[in-house]
This record gives C-alpha cells, structure tokens and sequence, in this order.
C-alpha cells in the first residue's frame, strides 16, 4: 500500500500549470491596482496597454483552470488504472 501513496512533494499532472496561472494571475492583478491608481489619485491615466496587462487576470485564471482539470483527469485515470 505504501507504493500507491503520494507525498505531498510529489507534483501532479496539473500542479505546474496551477502555480503559473496563479503567477499569471496575481501580476495581473497588480496591474490593476496601478491601472486603476489614477482614477482614485486623480492623476493621468497610464496608456492603453496598462489595461491589456490587466487582461492577465483572466488569463491566468484560464490557465489555473486547465490545470485543476488535468489534475482531475490523470486523478480519475489513476483511479481507474489506466497508465497514460
């Protein structure tokens, strides 16, 4: 029984692509705050593709998905003991 269980150390198939939706998301994230900084500061606002880098958000929200669902596809291979 001891050979079927993970550590937690042990990555799964979607781990990485979780870790850099994350990082995806959270530089997004603050490219928000600084894009939306003026409107409270009553300064000028940044150019346009400040608001582009705020599209990270979603982005990486996307790629964090992906990743949650490979992690639940290879869980279910796992289960049903296909080795892919």
């Amino acid at each position: 029984m001891r050979d079927q269980t993970r550590t937690p150390s042990e990555p799964t198939a979607g781990d990485r692509l979780v870790r850099a939706g994350a990082i995806v998301f959270f530089v997004g994230a603050v490219a928000t705050a600084v894009t939306l900084a003026p409107l409270f500061l009553g300064s000028k606002p940044f150019p346009t593709y400040m608001f582009g880098l705020s599209m990270l958000m979603g982005v990486g929200f996307l790629i964090a998905g992906a990743g949650v669902l490979r992690s639940i596809a290879a869980g279910r291979r796992q289960a049903r003991g296909d080795s892919r």
